[in-house]
């Protein structure tokens, strides 16, 4: 997943801010939004378990910080980003050497692999092929030979790991179950972890093209790709419309999170370009943790 929102005009942090900088820290709603939501599930399946569920959070944000850094090696050595219109990266601009991120990137990795063994052995030992699958999904999303966000498959990812997985995971590792809620949630929240990247991947369209990096939204074109934003927040709401008919009204909790949508939806179709997307990056990113705490509260209450 991507982006801070530190412009390359500004004067670069030093030190520790550096690597925080680079370890893009808005990006972390989306790490904690799919284990808050898959909590609540397991608050609604009276299966709650409080030090699994840290470390399902300890996973999601170690793996995030991973990736961030991942792809910023990754790209960096690629030279994808060295005309970027959006925030600092620490190979492309130069300022840390790309051994160093490579190093930063497998430890984060790593930690989050550690952790999931945990859960793995303190729940199913067949959830270490996700954990396998979930590592080797955040390297090759811009790394190795062929890397699969340079073909339009990035939002799949997304989707998959910081949506339905890690939510039904959350889970599942609490209540040792699939549910209905999960599965809704998951949804939801993969969702609006997409949406930041489309509008990340809309913002990067032309510099994108230059570099021969064929993401979704190079591949839709700049209208569809806007078209595909706004489906993606609907899609949300409607899984929040779902829950409550299938679960509890309480659900509807989570439609909070609509005036910071419908915020990010009217810089969208307003036909913006370059920098002036980056703020829809962070609207969307807190609208998705607005939807997923509203959603655990509404289940907790259920």
């Amino acid at each position: 997943m991507t982006d801070g929102t530190t412009p390359l005009s500004a004067q670069p942090p030093q030190g520790l801010a550096l690597w925080l900088a680079g370890a893009r820290p808005r990006t972390l709603p989306a790490a904690v939004a799919p284990v808050a939501a898959g909590t609540g599930a397991a608050v609604l399946a009276d299966g709650f378990v409080w030090w699994k569920a840290l470390l399902a959070l300890g996973v999601s944000l170690a793996l995030q910080v991973g990736v961030n850094y991942a792809n910023d090696y990754s790209d960096g050595v690629r030279g994808t980003d060295d005309d970027r219109v959006g925030p600092l990266r620490l190979v492309g601009s130069g300022l840390v050497p790309a051994g160093r991120v490579k190093a930063a990137a497998i430890g984060f990795l790593a930690l989050g692999g550690l952790l999931g063994l945990v859960l793995a052995a303190t729940t199913s030992w067949w959830l270490l092929l996700v954990g396998v699958a979930a590592l080797g999904a955040a390297w090759t999303y811009t790394g190795g030979p062929s890397p699969y966000g340079y073909r339009a498959l990035g939002e799949v990812s997304v989707f998959l790991f910081f949506g339905l997985v890690a939510v039904v995971g959350t889970t599942f590792v609490q209540v040792e179950d699939i549910t209905r809620a999960s599965v809704l949630a998951g949804v939801g929240v993969g969702a609006l972890a997409c949406a930041i990247l489309v509008a990340n991947n809309l913002r990067d369209i032309a510099t994108d093209v230059v570099a021969g990096k064929r993401t979704l939204a190079v591949l839709l074109g700049d209208g569809r790709t806007r078209g595909f934003y706004v489906l993606l927040v609907l899609v949300a709401v409607a899984t929040a419309v779902a829950l409550a008919v299938t679960e509890t009204p309480w659900a509807l909790l989570a439609l909070l999170f609509t005036p910071l949508a419908v915020r990010g939806v009217r810089v969208v179709t307003s036909g913006a370009t370059g920098p002036a997307l980056i703020p829809v990056l962070q609207s969307t990113g807190v609208a998705e943790l607005v939807f997923a705490l509203g959603l655990t509260l509404g289940l907790c209450l259920a």
